[in-house]
C-alpha cells in the first residue's frame, strides 16, 4: 500500500497523485509540488489515502511544502500577470501577421516558464514571434498549439443545452467519442444536433451510453426474427429505454402497421437460413403461376364449349 494525495492545478483538470512526505493533508490545502513543467502550486482535492501499489503512477514525487500565505499570494499575482501577458501575445501576434489566434497564459509557480496556448489551423512559423517574447519576459518561453476541444475547456461558455460547457464545468479529462454512441442512442446523426459548440461530438454521449449497452444485451435489434402471441414477426423499431419492440407479424398484410410488444413478452428466434428465405417466395410465385395456368386452362375450356 502507498499513501497519496490528489493534486489538481486548475479548477477543473487532471488529478495528480504526490506522496504527502509524511504529512497530514485534507481537501482545500495548498502545496508546493514539482512538476515536469517546474514548481507549482496546486491545490489538495483528495487527502490522505492508501493506494494498491499498482493503483499509482511509480515513482511518486513528493511535496515540497505545504503554501505558506506568501506563496498563495505570489500565485495569485501570477494570474494577474497571466491576463498582462495575454494582451502582450495578442499584440505580438498581429504584428507579425500570424495566423493564430491567442487563447491562453500559464506562468509556473516560481516564474521559469511561460507557456503560450494558441490555435491555428495550420503549422505556424512562430520562431520570430518566441524571439520577441523572450526579450520581453527575459525568462523561458514555449508555445503550444491546441485543438477546439482544449480551447473550449480554458475558454468556457454554454452549451446547447443552456448549461456551462462539461469540459468547463467538471470533466477534469476528456473521454473519447464516437458517431457509434449516436447510433446506438437513436440520436439523430444530424452533426449540427449532435455536436457541441467546438464542433466536436458532444461530450455528454458517453454519459448514458453504459446503460444503452447493457439494454442492447438484452433487447432484440431492428431485423430480429422473433415469436410473439399473436405469431412470428421481424422487428421493425425498438425503444431501449421502454422496453418496446415493434413487430411486423408474418400473418399480417404487408401495408399493415407493425404491432407492439414489451421485450419481456417477445422470443428472439433465430434468423431463417438465406436458402429458406429465398425457397418461401420461389413457392409462393410458383404456385401463382400454377393457379394462373390453370385459369386460363378453364377459361380455353369454357370457351370451346360455347362455341
Amino acid at each position: 500500500m502507498t499513501e497519496i494525495i490528489g493534486v489538481r492545478f486548475k479548477d477543473v483538470g487532471k488529478i495528480y497523485h504526490f506522496s504527502p512526505n509524511g504529512k497530514k493533508l485534507k481537501k482545500g490545502d495548498s502545496v508546493i509540488v514539482e512538476t515536469s513543467r517546474g514548481v507549482e502550486l496546486g491545490n489538495v482535492v483528495l487527502g490522505n489515502k492508501q493506494l494498491e501499489n499498482e493503483e499509482t503512477n511509480r515513482p511518486l514525487k513528493s511535496i515540497m511544502r505545504i503554501a505558506s500565505p506568501d506563496d498563495i499570494e505570489r500565485h495569485r499575482n501570477n494570474r494577474k500577470r497571466e491576463k498582462e501577458i495575454l494582451a502582450v501575445f495578442s499584440q505580438k501576434v498581429a504584428e507579425h501577421k500570424l495566423a493564430m489566434k491567442p487563447i491562453d497564459i500559464d506562468c509556473t509557480f516560481d516564474g521559469s516558464k511561460i507557456l503560450f496556448f494558441f490555435t491555428a489551423e495550420s503549422r505556424v512559423d512562430f520562431r520570430e514571434l518566441v524571439k520577441d517574447l523572450a526579450g520581453i519576459y527575459r525568462t523561458r518561453i514555449e508555445l503550444r498549439q491546441i485543438g477546439v476541444r482544449d480551447e473550449a475547456k480554458m475558454l468556457g461558455g454554454l452549451g446547447i443545452c443552456g448549461r456551462q460547457f462539461c469540459c468547463s464545468g467538471f470533466l477534469g479529462e476528456f473521454q473519447p467519442v464516437s458517431i457509434k454512441m449516436a447510433k446506438e442512442q437513436s440520436l439523430s446523426l444530424n452533426p449540427t444536433k449532435i455536436s457541441g459548440t467546438c464542433g466536436r461530438l458532444m461530450c455528454c454521449l458517453k454519459y448514458e451510453q453504459d446503460c444503452y449497452e447493457e439494454l442492447l444485451k438484452t433487447t432484440p435489434r431492428v431485423g430480429a426474427f422473433v415469436e410473439t402471441a399473436e405469431g412470428k414477426g421481424v422487428v421493425n423499431d425498438v425503444n431501449l429505454l421502454k422496453g418496446v419492440l415493434k413487430v411486423k407479424l408474418n400473418k399480417n398484410e404487408d401495408d399493415a402497421p407493425p404491432v407492439p410488444f414489451k421485450k419481456d413478452d417477445v422470443k428472439l428466434l433465430p434468423p431463417l437460413p438465406n436458402r429458406d428465405r429465398q425457397a418461401r417466395p420461389n413457392r409462393e410465385n410458383k404456385e401463382n403461376n400454377e393457379n394462373k395456368k390453370d385459369g386460363k386452362q378453364s377459361a380455353a375450356r369454357k370457351q370451346e364449349k360455347d362455341s
